[in-house]
């Protein structure tokens, strides 16, 4: 799969990990909701990302989700694989894996959490993971989630390496719209927050890493394509009534809320696995209401307003 396959892909699915109840992996579901992304203007896959819920997720389960989904997709979209931790040396060495395991466009690799390193410590991990093998390398800042902000100048200092080709952003639109202005020309820029996906793409973004594309991909490529028809009231319609979809899908800890809405829709994905929870009943009926249906009676009862994911 080529790098610039990559380049193409607008819609990257963050794809959920199918639980059985006893908690095992149920790879039985991939096949199902693989098609149903495909279907549905999914143009690339993440896996092992935080919406698989990767922390949870053994290094032979991470292996054995890659076997089966490759065998699912047979290379008719780019695969990314998560690779990254707050260690460098094992983020080194998952890299060389998952680069000699073969068949994805890149790694995603997320600013290490917990340790809590400086500016010059990120870039040395980065670098040193991007240096250690061929695997492209995507960098994934979201500091809601790991504390430590990989700065736009920190950023910009990496998008010089060859081996780093893009970022999965979620901080500002400010930030997005500075790297956009700056970047090289050959480093992606995606937006890892749904709800923002529409002011990225008139900022020039190369496209989203998306939770709600599992369940609202049509909407979300009408509104690309109407941005890139330059028709901003027709892209500002879609994005007026599907806001609320992701405030829904975000109301409570990720991915419980969109494993409420595939389980609805047949997709049988299943539990989470602890310490996430499923959302609460009434709740989860209220978000399937809102992303489903486009009850706004029951949007008022969930979330109102423009709210960033409370991860």
């Amino acid at each position: 799969m080529s790098i610039d396959q990559l380049r193409n892909a607008k819609i990257i699915t963050a794809l959920v990990t199918p639980f059985h109840e006893d908690g095992t992996i149920n790879f039985e579901a991939f096949p199902a909701l693989i098609e149903h992304l495909l279907a549905h203007h999914t143009d690339a896959i993440l896996l092992a990302g935080t919406t698989a819920e990767s922390p949870t997720l053994t290094h032979e389960e991470e292996l054995e989700i890659f076997k089966v989904v490759q065998a699912i997709v047979k290379g008719r979209v780019p695969l990314i694989a998560g690779i990254g931790t707050n260690d460098t040396r094992d983020s080194i060495e998952f890299a060389k894996e998952v680069a000699k395991f073969g068949g994805f466009a890149a790694g995603l690799a997320i600013v290490p959490y917990y340790n809590k390193p400086s500016q010059e410590g990120l870039y040395q991990h980065f670098k040193a993971i991007a240096d250690a093998s061929d695997l492209p390398i995507i960098l994934y800042n979201i500091p809601g989630r790991v504390v430590v902000e990989l700065t736009p100048e920190t950023m910009l200092r990496l998008a010089e390496h060859p081996n780093i080709i893009g970022v999965k952003e979620c901080t500002t639109l400010a930030n997005i719209a500075y790297l956009i202005e700056h970047r090289p020309d050959d480093f992606l820029i995606y937006t890892g927050e749904d709800g923002d996906a529409f002011h990225a793409m008139n900022l020039g973004a190369d496209g989203v890493i998306s939770v709600a594309s599992h369940t609202n991909g049509d909407e979300m490529h009408a509104m690309f394509e109407a941005i890139e028809r330059s028709d901003i009231k027709a892209a500002a319609a879609i994005q007026r009534q599907f806001i609320p979809k992701v405030n829904a899908l975000f109301s409570y800890p990720s991915p419980a809320p969109v494993k409420a809405v595939l389980n609805y829709l047949g997709f049988d994905v299943g539990p989470l696995r602890l310490p996430l929870v499923a959302a609460p009943e009434e709740e989860a009926k209220r978000i399937i209401k809102v992303v489903v249906d486009g009850d706004y009676e029951a949007t008022k009862a969930t979330v109102t307003g423009v709210i960033r994911p409370r991860y």
